[in-house]
Parts: structure tokens; C-alpha cells; sequence
């Protein structure tokens, strides 16, 4: 069974920073893109960044100089590193991945809070 775990979300001040973690485990043989999404309270879930297995990356436009993904594709693991964060970043944080080159949405993570206070 393949499965994605997050960590690293919390409550941060505005101004501050936080990085989270996506590990994949399981029988894995490949994995392609990785991403983060987010979803805030009363929201529709949405695409924050993406990078591919050879390291190009996008971002949304709201987090374009605060936010970098990267990826150690030996550890099957994608980070977030989020700088200068907003209360508007405030959601919960999902991870996704295409593992195997499956088709469809990807592999999902259980999410993780990020709580941002003014």
C-alpha cells in the first residue's frame, strides 16, 4: 500500500516560517510530479506548487517569492518551505503525488494545519 505522510504544519506568527515534509512509502517504483495543495475553511481545494521529477517547478501566484518546493527523490520526499507567511495562508496542507505513473489524481497525504496568527 502506497501512502503519503506529512508533517512539519503548526501555528506560526504572521512574518514567520515553516517547512513541511511529505514522505512517500510503500512498493514504489517510480514517482513523478510531486505538489502541495491547500484548503482553508469554506474553500475549494487548491494547487500551491508543483515540481516535476527533473526539478522544474510553479507556483500559484500568491506565494511566488515566499514559498519553494523541492524534492530528494533518494528520501521520496517533497518539502515546502514557507517564508513570510500571511494569515491568508491559513489551511490545511495536502501533499499529492503521481507514484507509479498511475493515472487519475494522484496519491493523497492526510494533510497537515497551518495556522497562521496576525
Amino acid at each position: 500500500q502506497v501512502q503519503l505522510v506529512e508533517s512539519g504544519g503548526g501555528l506560526v506568527q504572521a512574518g514567520g516560517s515553516l517547512r513541511l515534509s511529505c514522505v512517500a512509502s510503500g512498493s514504489i517504483f517510480s514517482i513523478g510530479t510531486m505538489a502541495w495543495y491547500r484548503q482553508a475553511p469554506g474553500k475549494q481545494r487548491e494547487l500551491v506548487a508543483y515540481i516535476t521529477r527533473g526539478g522544474s517547478t510553479s507556483y500559484r501566484d500568491s506565494v511566488k517569492g515566499r514559498f519553494t518546493i523541492s524534492r530528494d527523490n533518494a528520501k521520496r520526499t517533497v518539502y515546502l518551505q514557507m517564508n513570510s507567511l500571511k494569515p491568508e495562508d491559513t489551511a490545511v496542507y495536502y501533499c499529492n503525488a503521481v507514484i507509479n505513473q498511475a493515472s487519475g489524481p494522484g496519491t493523497w497525504g492526510q494533510g497537515t494545519q497551518v495556522t497562521v496568527s496576525s
